[in-house]
């Protein structure tokens, strides 16, 4: 029997929250270890809605400090990721049967102002048949307003938390899920298992970190000894991906006739991101799909506003993900708080800390008052870093995206724009890893379709845990989305014979 590798601290979750936890602790001199059971943002953090922001619908619910903190890590988020993490700006056609305009213009102010905005445009208000955001909209819709969010790779800003976690000495295990976790003479013993090879691991940890997302109270269940008062609400969020229907670089919130607030986003250059659903969900989280009721209920939204007809037909693709919040007793899924909560369980000698809630936005700060939750375990532990340290590839003079773009133009001039701005957009400073000693387009390797080549394929297996051709153009890239099925079938056939022994 092999002696048990011990460590500080170990992570059960590798969604955004397990990676940024990860990452936080590492960077204070812990020995951490991350095991998640399938892919690094498999489940709920790569079905979001792509989206760093306040969550202007939130002040309805008076959610004041909860926005007020999540503009303030908007901020931190842009300066720490410039490549994945990038402004946008919405128009929000007013329509007076859901909210007054003063009442939309007295949340746009308090937006603009309760975060400290330094670097994206305040609101205005829009004459939609005269400004040329107003385009595509119905014409008995004459007002709108535009205001200021960010766009985010969800699923890279997770892999990029866990590669600088992993660049700090910690330890990530992908598809190796903890089969067991009990507590014996003050320290947690755990078992993890490697899906794929069937090997086993031994870990022993002072302090254990359950950042499961929707599987937090599944985890509980697997511990022995653990036990939470706590719990989470699951709530199903569907999108649709369509063709982009209108100019401009600019996105879309509409109101819908249930109060209820519906993004229409550019996404990955031609094509529209619209969502989200709000529907209390009970099942496995790892079955949660998005059902024609959904489709409907989107297309509706956006036709209620747009001179464009969407069907169904006109849907390229769904997701869905489940989102764990808080339960915190409200009826609404709408109005259940997106708040996060920790629960700390000490008893047994070696604490457990218990996850529950919590959004993109706001992950850097969960972790960071995570830490401090529990500093009294480890009292040797390095002060707070990350507000100011940029996640791998965002480390740009001033965080300037714009400047590093004609650094990439002089740096690789036989480079197609199109294929610049791609490596540029998901690894930043590091493309250069990518490239390599590239000097041609056929220095990159085999193309597989769209902008995917082999130089990055094998770049995500060596660094980045991608074990599967899924793993690549489903949340590494999104290139499935331009990729032809014949295309598909081939890059998984050659992925699946390059990488047998990988894997």
């Amino acid at each position: 029997m092999s002696t048990p590798q011990q460590v500080d601290l170990f992570v059960i979750g590798g969604g955004i929250n397990g990676a940024g936890f990860t990452r936080d602790a590492a960077g204070r001199g812990l020995s951490v270890v991350l095991c998640e059971k399938d892919d690094l943002a498999e489940g709920t953090s790569s079905r979001s809605g792509k989206l760093v922001h306040g969550g202007l619908r939130y002040l309805e619910y008076y959610e004041f400090r909860l926005v007020r903190e999540a503009l303030i890590e908007r901020e931190v988020l842009m300066n720490a990721a410039p490549h994945i993490i990038w402004p946008l700006r919405f128009v929000l056609p007013h329509s007076p049967q859901d909210r007054p305009a003063w009442l939309v213009r007295l949340g746009l102010f308090l937006y603009d102002h309760l975060g400290g905005r330094k670097k994206l445009p305040g609101a205005r208000t829009l004459n939609l048949r005269r400004d040329p955001e107003g385009a595509p909209i119905l014409d008995h819709y004459p007002r709108g307003f535009e205001y200021s969010d960010c766009w985010v790779d969800d699923a890279r800003l997770v892999v990029l938390n866990a590669l600088d976690a992993a660049e700090r000495g910690a330890t990530v295990l992908t598809r190796s899920p903890a089969v067991s976790a009990r507590r014996e003479n003050g320290m947690w013993h755990i078992t993890t298992q490697d899906k794929t090879s069937g090997e086993t691991r031994d870990f022993t940890a002072r302090l254990l970190v359950n950042a499961a997302g929707p599987w937090v109270t599944d985890v509980l269940t697997r511990v022995a000894g653990a036990n939470s008062a706590r719990n989470v609400r699951l709530v199903k969020g569907s999108h649709i991906i369509t063709r982009k229907f209108w100019e401009g670089p600019h996105s879309y919130l509409v109101q819908n006739t249930d109060k209820r607030v519906i993004f229409i986003n550019a996404y990955e250059g031609d094509k529209a991101l619209i969502g989200t659903t709000d529907i209390a969900y009970e099942g496995r989280a790892e079955d949660v799909s998005c059902d024609p009721a959904e489709i409907d209920y989107l297309l509706g939204a956006v036709n209620r506003y747009f001179k464009e007809k969407l069907t169904p037909e006109d849907v390229i693709e769904t997701f869905s993900g489940v989102r764990p919040l808080f339960d915190d007793g409200q009826g609404n899924p709408s109005a259940v708080t997106r708040d996060y909560v920790f629960d700390l369980d000490d008893t047994g000698g070696a604490p457990l800390l218990n996850i529950f809630g919590g959004k993109i936005t706001t992950y850097r700060e969960l972790a960071e008052r995570g830490m401090h939750k529990i500093a009294h375990v480890f009292p040797a532990l390095k002060p707070d870093w990350t507000a100011t340290a940029p996640l791998p590839g965002g480390d740009m003079e001033n965080a300037d995206y714009d400047l590093f773009r004609n650094k990439l133009k002089t740096d690789y001039p036989w480079m197609p724009r199109e294929l610049r701005e791609y490596y540029g957009r998901r690894y930043g400073t590091r493309t250069a890893r990518i490239v390599g000693e590239a000097r041609t387009i056929s220095g990159l390797g085999r193309h597989f379709g769209a902008h995917l080549y082999e130089a990055e394929v094998r770049y995500l297996v060596a660094h980045e845990w991608a074990r599967t051709a899924q793993d690549v153009i489903w949340r590494r890239t999104k290139n499935r989305l331009d990729m032809s099925e014949a295309q598909i079938a081939a890059f998984t056939t050659w992925f699946d014979t390059s990488f047998a022994k990988e894997a």
